[in-house]
């Protein structure tokens, strides 16, 4: 019988299933008077504890009393990166420092990083949400979980870790990059199992076939894929590549990493989110407006059992909806469409990779791999995709999906209908472009801003 993982933080309603807490299975009435009781727990514990708090809570004539009911949440203020960039690096603590266990930390290649806490409680939790999301993909106890997200000061590693030697997994803590050594592992230690970046899977895929391995013949069943946005169409890639069930984990490391959401592998409809860790809305991205389920807009997620550092209506800048719960009790998230960082402004028409994604993969002859080239040769902006022919499939039999000026302007018709923007097109040769060791990198801007210094425009990725 596969044993019940423990849930910290305090029981749920009712009895749980073998494999699952009892509250992922609860009645929406149960599971939210419990988010309830705990969000009014994290709003007097920041007010009480957290200076920026009380100062933003003040400032907008709201107290934690205020909130008697979940809808009561609309009238506290949304937390901000720049709130924590502007408290580095430990301002936006709720404990001592001295009770923080560990920390982890953004790149701040686009300025101040950010720094997060966990207590060892806030720990046991992650590896509990991130266990608790292996369950849902799939993976079961005993199984060997090959992780190649990157270890260190991202979150993405040390939380795939906890999450499956919490399961009772066998984790092969591989890290990211040396792509032949994760070639040699999987064929040597057969995993059931690869936690990593979509875009890094294929890149691992075109190092088994160069190695004369069939990347669908390998032990692999699961991929628990995240860390950037991935389309259906990425998806069927994947599965039809490695000949595994490809689903999507959720999280960020302000509101705690990768965990906070998870797609179940029944369904494959969307990350259901841990609803009883994280409270989720909706709001307008340009004025803030909570939107009803269903409607499109920005991610806000507040954090209700965190104990370092909680967050209150943090905006994720992810661009998704919520949807009733399917194979769970708890909302879905539709699969995140790109961040409001990540889109590119191209001649006033707003596109994301994700999209450029689904033309390219439904384009014959064209691989999984691209980028995005903006450029300014004058006042306005170009998008040039630059996309990899498909190697050869011996095994499918001759295919001549036309000449690459024949592909090009096939991409281009399809970039044009699908989103409204006229691209270039450049078709190149497998292995041509490079390849990302995490998080794919999408867009390159080369756009210079000199030429046109009233611009108040962002270059995407900023």
């Amino acid at each position: 019988m596969t044993p019940r993982v423990p849930r910290p933080g305090g029981p749920g309603p009712g009895e749980g299933r073998v494999g699952l807490d009892a509250v992922e299975t609860a009645s929406r009435d149960e599971l939210g008077a419990l988010q309830l009781e705990r969000l009014r727990a994290t709003l007097r514990r920041v007010y009480d504890r957290v200076p920026h708090y009380r100062a933003a809570f003040d400032a907008h004539g709201v107290h934690p009393d205020d909130c008697r009911d979940l809808a009561d949440l609309a009238r506290f203020p949304f937390t901000s990166k720049d709130d924590l960039r502007g408290r580095y690096p430990f301002g936006m603590f709720a404990v001592d420092r001295e009770q923080v266990v560990r920390v982890h930390a953004s790149s701040g290649t686009t300025g101040q990083p950010t720094v997060v806490g966990y207590t060892a409680g806030d720990v046991d939790t992650w590896a509990h949400l991130v266990a608790r999301s292996l369950y849902a993909s799939g993976v079961r106890p005993g199984m060997i979980v090959h992780v190649a997200y990157g270890y260190g000061l991202f979150t993405g590693g040390l939380g795939a870790h906890y999450g499956a030697e919490r399961l009772g997994c066998t984790v092969v803590p591989v890290s990211g990059g040396q792509t032949e050594r994760q070639v040699r592992l999987i064929r040597d230690l057969r995993p059931d199992a690869i936690m990593v970046t979509p875009s890094y899977l294929l890149v691992i895929a075109d190092a088994l076939r160069a190695a004369g391995t069939d990347p669908a013949a390998t032990s692999l069943r699961y991929g628990v894929l995240g860390a950037e946005p991935w389309t259906e169409t990425m998806r069927a890639e994947i599965e039809t590549t490695l000949g595994i069930d490809a689903v999507d984990i959720y999280g960020l490391s302000e509101v705690l990493g990768p965990g906070v959401a998870n797609e179940c592998v029944e369904t494959k409809d969307g990350p259901t989110i841990w609803e009883d860790h994280f409270y989720p809305e909706v709001v307008d991205p340009i004025d803030g407006t909570p939107v009803p389920d269903g409607a499109f807009g920005e991610l806000v997620l507040t954090s209700l059992t965190r104990q370092a550092m909680p967050v209150v209506r943090y905006r994720t800048r992810d661009l998704t909806r919520l949807l009733p719960g399917t194979a769970r009790t708890m909302r879905r998230m539709e699969r995140v469409t790109g961040r409001g960082d990540d889109m590119m402004i191209v001649r006033g028409v707003n596109v994301f990779p994700t999209q450029i994604e689904e033309h390219v993969l439904r384009t014959a002859g064209l691989g999984p791999h691209f980028e995005c080239v903006l450029t300014r040769p004058g006042r306005l902006d170009e998008l040039t995709v630059r996309a990899e022919r498909r190697e050869p499939d011996p095994a499918a039999g001759p295919v001549d999906p036309g000449s690459d000026t024949d592909v090009a302007q096939e991409l281009r018709r399809r970039i044009k209908e699908g989103t409204g923007v006229s691209a270039q097109v450049e078709v190149v040769s497998p292995g041509t472009l490079t390849r990302s060791l995490g998080k794919a990198k999408r867009i390159v801007d080369l756009r210079v801003r000199a030429l046109d210094t009233t611009s108040t425009e962002r270059p995407a990725g900023t």
